[in-house]
């Protein structure tokens, strides 16, 4: 049988951390899968990795994962095109700085929809795949603010908290499946999440250290898996 192009799906594709990560992958080979809320997102990261790598398929549509629909929409376009999947990033997130006895109202709600249930439902409708081929790779993309509780996260602590003790339960259920799940807890990474605080560049990680780490561990052979992955910038946390 012939082997099938090794394929990435990753959510959140077109900026910061997600856009490395597709980089990276298209570097090595892969066929990629992604979505972002805006359209012309999509549209420009399209027309940046037909430029840089007109070998690989990029495959983009524009869906907003915070809504169920939307991704069972996203999936069922993965679905179409493939029906294999070797490595699933979770990695849509959303950050909205407040302390949970003034934050406004409909922030945590707002930030476990997007944070947690996004990765929740599109985790759940590629698992049969994967659990068939007895293969794949899932990483969920939490943050420091997963086991830190920092005075100005609020619900986003919160948020992440939960998606950090659902990627431990899926490592638990799926380690005899033979599907290797991988949390990582990135500190500040400079996306623009950041965008208008007032510190250099060099204070924060850059995306592309993320998914080279994400990349080298999934290079591991089948018999090991790195379970998490905690990366802080050098001088350390920024609160």
């Amino acid at each position: 049988m012939e082997k099938l192009q090794p394929t990435l799906v990753v959510t959140g594709g077109t900026k910061g951390i997600g856009k490395a990560i597709v980089d990276k992958f298209a570097q090595n080979g892969f066929q990629i899968f992604t979505c972002s809320r805006k359209t012309e997102n999509v549209q420009t990261l399209v027309n940046e990795v037909s430029h840089k790598y007109p070998n690989i398929a990029l495959h983009a549509i524009p869906a907003d994962v915070s809504k169920k629909v939307e991704v069972e929409k996203f999936a069922e376009f993965v679905k179409n095109k493939t029906s294999q999947i070797d490595v699933l990033v979770n990695n849509t997130g959303f950050f909205l700085p407040g302390q949970i006895h003034n934050e406004i109202e409909g922030t945590l709600e707002t930030m476990i929809e997007t944070n947690l249930y996004s990765a929740y439902h599109l985790t759940r409708a590629f698992l049969p795949m994967m659990m068939s081929r007895r293969q794949g790779h899932i990483f969920t993309i939490c943050s420091t603010a997963s086991i830190t509780a920092y005075t100005n996260g609020g619900s986003y602590c919160i948020s992440k908290f939960a998606l950090y003790g659902m990627t431990q339960v899926l490592r638990a259920e799926l380690k005899t499946h033979n599907i290797r799940v991988t949390a990582v807890l990135p500190g500040a990474t400079l996306t623009d999440s950041w965008a208008g605080v007032e510190l250099p560049p060099e204070r924060f990680m850059k995306p592309q250290d993320v998914a080279d780490a994400l990349w080298a561990c999934f290079q591991l052979s089948p018999q090991s898996v790195v379970e998490e992955i905690l990366i802080r910038p050098q001088l350390g946390d920024i609160s």
